[in-house]
């Protein structure tokens, strides 16, 4: 046989033994969430970055994935999603949290959900789920939280769901579950509350306890009298050894507490957070050489942070939180807590990771590489440039976009209450991050929060907040009119040293003041030395007019400030709100003729032609 042929005939039969031992896999948790979207509709685009022909979802929206690149966790909770949910999800073998709540999916729960092992959480309530509860989720010996009420689930409650030891929150209410309420095994934990509007059978109530004897009348006197002085008795014992305690405890408090503990037991059971990274103690101290002041970033309100570089080199942002046994520092860490892990979204900071102690709270997030959108524009090194409007429209949007996420894709919603250039994180790329999430206020279905304190920034702080301490995403959208200013112009929101000039101190009437002068070339920022586009410098003054209208109602909300920016609707927005004014001021005129000199708020004392003529 010739030699060339037989090289031929060897390769031939070698090659499908070749592709045997080595298949092109491809990525089967991408696939299985590709054929979870294939099988829901999404009119509102939440689905629009899973494309399919990347290798992994792991650069997806709504999907978080480890340093393996194994999908953790799906975020789709209130995003209008119709269809039916797919066997395929049971392929997502690292997946800890599957949040569907509060969309229109419809159909069966998938059996193959039970082999999601490593399932934390999982949350479809408030869909249009029906028939039964898969027994196979007895299997996620991991689960915690199992809440599928509201739906049109029917059949047994299975008994395989007692098993599940971890269990901790349960909810089944509102379906059309039947049979018996089990009441073994974890179940013997839950209340009435977990299984209320079905058509179960309720466990009968166990009977009370017997009574103790009454003692007879004769005996009662002896009785206390001896019940008195062993009781006075076992005060004094109890002082006498409380005591060395409570001078402890008196020497501790007066001691500054600004030393460390790193205890054996640092864990704290109250608080479960999934995928997010539990660092020790000891580990953030080395990271930021001991919180040295070196090292601070920035100050607030509940702590400092810190800029630390791990074991593995990668730089981080270290909030510690003072004040750390006192009511007000453990509900700033819960609530942070909370809010950032619910919320994933790219123009929103994501926590990488916490440390709890006895003593201490500690968030780590990563390390803006940037900094702030307030430390770009007003506490740059002169080696640096400044940011040039291209820039400043990108943050601008970014910001935007992260903040209608916030209010419209959260469910609860969340108000963030101090959206501020200071708050608005520059990433290398100088992609716009929304962070500290420390004042933010979960929002239940209500559009208003009352509060007993207002917090927040001065300037920034709508004025409906600031008289009545009632809060709403529009409380927001104030914050946001008053940053946009700020990018325009580098000026502070407040600014005591405007005085000097006669000018005013908040910035949006410095601003209106400018307008109603005609002084846009002082109106701008002097570090972008011209280089802006006017018309898009003017779309932006009105977008921040439009944000910050004293009347809450007025207002756009987010996800039209979004559009407005992109280019849909400003004008139109814009010259129905020039026509209301120009309705409000010629009736002031005609009612209160002499009363020019009145300045109701800092949003009502500009004529809305002197900005832009009509259009």
């Amino acid at each position: 046989m010739d030699q060339s042929v037989l090289v031929i005939w060897v390769f031939l039969c070698l090659t499908p033994l070749l592709l045997n031992l080595s298949p092109v896999a491809g990525n089967a948790e991408g696939d299985a969430l590709n054929a979870l979207k294939t099988n829901l509709a999404d009119p509102n685009s939440v689905l629009q970055s899973w494309d399919p022909t990347l290798v992994n979802p792991c650069t997806w929206f709504h999907v978080t994935c480890n340093n393996e690149n194994n999908v953790t966790r799906v975020d789709l909770g209130n995003a209008n999603l119709t269809g039916q949910l797919v066997p395929q999800l049971g392929q997502l073998q690292k997946l800890q949290y599957l949040e569907l709540y509060s969309n229109n999916i419809s159909g069966r729960i998938p059996n193959e959900l039970g082999n999601l092992t490593e399932l934390i959480s999982l949350d479809l309530y408030l869909n249009n789920l029906n028939g039964p509860i898969p027994g196979t989720l007895g299997k996620l010996q991991k689960l915690r939280f199992l809440r599928l009420n509201n739906n049109s689930l029917s059949g047994r409650i299975p008994m395989s769901l007692t098993s599940i030891v971890a269990l901790q929150v349960l909810d089944l209410s509102n379906n059309h579950l039947t049979g018996p309420v089990p009441v073994n095994g974890s179940f013997s934990l839950f209340t009435p509350i977990s299984f209320a509007n079905n058509q179960l059978e309720v466990p009968p109530a166990s009977p009370p306890p017997p009574l103790p004897p009454t003692p007879s009348s004769s005996s009662s006197v002896g009785n206390s009298a001896t019940g008195a002085i062993a009781g006075g008795v076992a005060a004094g014992a109890a002082l006498l050894f409380a005591a060395p305690a409570i001078f402890l405890a008196w020497w501790r408090r007066r001691k500054p507490q600004d030393h460390f503990f790193d205890v054996p037991a640092e864990e704290d059971p109250e608080v479960h957070l999934g995928q997010l990274k539990r660092f020790s103690l000891r580990e953030l101290q080395v990271a930021s050489d001991n919180f040295s002041n070196r090292n601070i970033l920035g100050r607030g309100g509940f702590g400092k942070v810190y800029k630390g570089r791990l074991a593995d080199g990668s730089l981080v942002a270290v909030k510690r939180l003072k004040e750390e046994r006192t009511q007000g520092g453990e509900l700033q860490f819960q609530t942070e807590v909370e809010m950032i892990s619910m919320a994933v979204h790219r123009n929103l900071l994501r926590l990488r990771g916490f440390c709890m102690t006895p003593t201490e709270r500690v968030l780590v997030y990563p390390y803006m590489e940037n900094g702030s959108v307030a430390s770009r524009l007003r506490e740059r090194p002169e080696s640096e440039p400044p940011l040039d409007w291209s820039k400043r429209k990108r943050i601008a949007l970014g910001s935007a976009r992260g903040l209608a996420y916030l209010h419209d894709h959260c469910d609860p919603k969340i108000i963030h209450r101090d959206v501020k250039a200071a708050n608005i994180l520059l990433d290398e790329e100088f992609e716009a991050v929304v962070g500290d999430f420390g004042l933010a206020k979960l929002m239940d279905y209500k559009d208003t929060h009352v509060t007993t304190a207002v917090r927040g920034t001065i300037g920034h702080i709508a004025p409906e907040y600031l008289s009545t301490g009632k809060s709403s995403e529009k409380t927001d959208v104030f914050g946001y009119g008053v940053m946009l200013l700020e990018l325009i112009t580098g000026q502070r929101a407040f600014d005591l040293a405007r005085l000097a000039n006669d000018d005013d101190v908040m910035l949006l009437d410095w601003v209106k003041g400018l307008l109603k002068d005609k002084k846009y070339e002082t109106l701008v920022d002097a570090d972008l030395q011209g280089n802006y586009n006017e018309e898009e410098v003017e779309q932006l003054i009105q977008v921040a007019l439009l944000c910050t209208q004293s009347t809450p109602t007025e207002r756009p909300k987010m996800s039209e400030v979004v559009r407005m920016l992109e280019g849909d609707g400003l004008a139109e927005r814009w010259e129905e709100w020039q026509k209301e004014e120009m309705f409000r001021q010629d009736y002031n005129h005609v009612h209160h003729p002499h009363t020019d000199w009145i300045i109701a708020d800092s949003t009502s004392n500009i004529r809305p032609d002197e900005l832009s003529g009509p259009r």
